[in-house]
């Protein structure tokens, strides 16, 4: 494939490419993980698989657990879902009106629907692990709130971390007031 320049110089791509979803094809719906993330190791990775899960029920606006088992059950075609990233989206599906109502009364001047995408399943799994996980030995939830501002980080956009950040430290902060 060669691509042209258009007269600003800029490549274009060939227009007679078949584009995916044109002639009644399905489009599949598959994980769009930047490279960057390869920098991140172990719980991290799953949670972004988790997140993964999250945001395909948002964009399709599909319930989360049936978004879960159609995961689960294409293992064949990708790699297994792995189980720590199964206990977070289960997390999240069980609490998800109280997380949404969380994040709606905490979130200033941002309602859910304004938020990027991306921002908002990562702020939806963060307060389900954050607020609603079990108390973890190894894992303090102040941690917990800097490794899904590593994820906006990477994966969203320049404001995303201080937001992310902001907003889970307020949760983690309701927690404590809470109980």
């Amino acid at each position: 494939m060669t691509d042209s320049s258009s007269s600003t110089g800029k490549p274009q791509k060939d227009p007679g490419l078949p584009l995916p979803g044109r002639e009644g094809e399905e489009v599949a719906f598959e994980r769009t993980v930047p490279a960057r993330t390869d920098r991140l190791t172990g719980r991290s990775r799953d949670r972004i698989r988790a997140l993964d899960v999250v945001y395909e029920a948002d964009a399709r606006r599909r319930d989360v657990n049936d978004v879960l088992s159609d995961r689960i059950a294409r293992t064949a075609a990708q790699s297994p879902l792995p189980p720590y990233a199964r206990e977070l989206v289960a997390l999240y599906a069980q609490h998800v009106e109280e997380i949404d109502e969380q994040l709606s009364t905490h979130s200033r001047d941002w309602p859910l629907h304004r938020m990027p995408a991306v921002d908002r399943a990562i702020l939806r799994l963060g307060t389900a692990e954050v607020v609603h996980g079990p108390e973890q030995a190894d894992t303090p939830r102040g941690l917990i709130v800097g490794e899904y501002t590593k994820i906006a980080e990477v994966l969203s956009t320049d404001d995303s971390p201080r937001f992310v950040n902001g907003l889970l430290q307020r949760m983690l902060d309701m927690r404590g007031l809470l109980g």
